[in-house]
């Protein structure tokens, strides 16, 4: 025990305590409630998948440290999956990082991007990670709000244009956008990159939910626009398309100069990780479109069933077009403070949600939002929503 009267936690981290998930993951164990609060699937993936990590152990690949970029098998995957999809050419050798997880990988990129001062601007609310990572990297976070319209959350290009000042560095963009849904439209994301080549930024393009895109929604990669390819880090992730979280694998693709920047940082994060992962993920990147349209089918049917449930008890329901994420407003059923409700909750109904406002620096702009999570079996969503139909219709 220090003696000391400084405080142990560097002032950098000092407003980051433990995350609302833990929190609110430890509450479900507590009151046996139903976790919609925490993003992860409550099934495993594909089972060859699963099957061929177990087959790596047993052939010793990966037992040991990996290469540090990532075995050539996942790299040569990612490349070819980048351009089968979407027309980005990569060099598997000098243009991809493979990361444990994107939240690695958003971190390496921010300390390795970002000098103390500089102003990196990022869609509020946003995953928070980001908050923390940008101030690990010194930087000074500069929120844009994403405001309900018309049923969804969007962004205000004007709001966006005006937070660039001569200090701002980065733009770390998100689409498909946690907790909100937001995919943003090829409009947007053409004003996005005229900004960041007028203004010289560099962009962070977190597109984990990349596979999660519903109705008339369809992914564009930011760095498919003309200008971004060279300025763009993009950031993939295999736990949120083939339902294996714990493996922790991401990745990073950009130009060799920007790859070589963030490796740099990364090195002396993890250095490696996940290694029989990495091969297994491999083959998982190879599937066929089948495979991803079924996906995609599955998630589709469970939001419409949680939006649709979470309707029927009241709370006003932003359908997402994107992620596996439901945003609510809970000022219908006459609350306004998410943190209390989000608290209460499991007591109430037996169901643990997050409060959006910790994704926000104005914390009052999330105050009256929720977030559930459909990631879940079909009847883990049917038992939930009946348990808040009960605790809140004709109370």
């Amino acid at each position: 025990m220090t003696s000391s009267a400084r405080p142990l936690l560097n002032r950098r981290l000092a407003e980051f305590g433990t995350t609302i998930f833990a929190e609110m993951s430890a509450l479900a164990v507590a009151t046996g409630s139903i976790n919609l609060g925490q993003g992860f699937p409550d099934t495993d993936g594909p089972e060859e998948i699963r099957e061929a990590a177990v087959q790596a152990l047993r052939d010793g690949r990966g037992n040991q440290y990996p290469p540090g970029p990532g075995v050539p098998e996942l790299r040569t995957a990612i490349t070819a999956h980048q351009e089968r999809r979407y027309g980005l050419s990569y060099d598997p050798d000098r243009e991809v990082l493979v990361t444990a997880g994107a939240t690695e990988a958003i971190a390496a990129a921010l300390l390795a991007l970002v000098e103390p001062g500089d102003e990196v601007i990022a869609f509020e609310p946003y995953y928070d990670s980001y908050a923390a990572c940008i101030a690990m990297a010194g930087g000074t976070r500069v929120p844009v709000t994403l405001r309900p319209h018309d049923g969804s959350f969007r962004l205000d290009l004007d709001e966006l244009r005006s937070a660039v000042t001569p200090r701002t560095r980065l733009l770390l963009i998100n689409t498909p956008h946690n907790p909100t849904g937001t995919v943003l439209t090829h409009a947007e994301l053409t004003a996005i990159a005229q900004l960041a080549v007028e203004r010289d930024l560099l962009v962070v393009a977190d597109e984990v939910y990349e596979h999660l895109v519903f109705d008339d929604a369809g992914h564009l990669p930011l760095a498919s626009f003309p200008g971004m390819r060279e300025r763009t880090v993009s950031i993939g992730s295999a736990g949120k398309t083939f339902s294996f979280t714990g493996w922790k694998v991401g990745w990073v693709t950009s130009t060799p100069e920007l790859v070589t920047a963030v490796r740099s940082a990364k090195q002396f994060l993890t250095y490696v990780a996940s290694g029989p992962f990495q091969y297994a993920v491999a083959e998982a990147l190879n599937l066929p479109d089948s495979y991803f349209e079924t996906f995609r089918a599955d998630m589709r049917a469970k939001r419409d069933l949680l939006a649709a449930g979470l309707a029927d008890a009241g709370f006003k329901v932003f359908k997402p077009a994107g992620t596996y994420f439901v945003t609510t407003d809970i000022r219908p059923l006459g609350e306004t403070d998410g943190f209390a409700f989000c608290r209460s909750l499991p007591e109430r109904a037996g169901v643990v949600a997050i409060p959006n406002a910790v994704f926000y620096d104005h914390r009052e702009e999330g105050a009256p939002f929720v977030r559930f999570a459909f990631c879940k079996r079909t009847e883990v969503l049917t038992d939930a929503t009946e348990r808040l139909r009960k605790a809140f219709v004709g109370r």
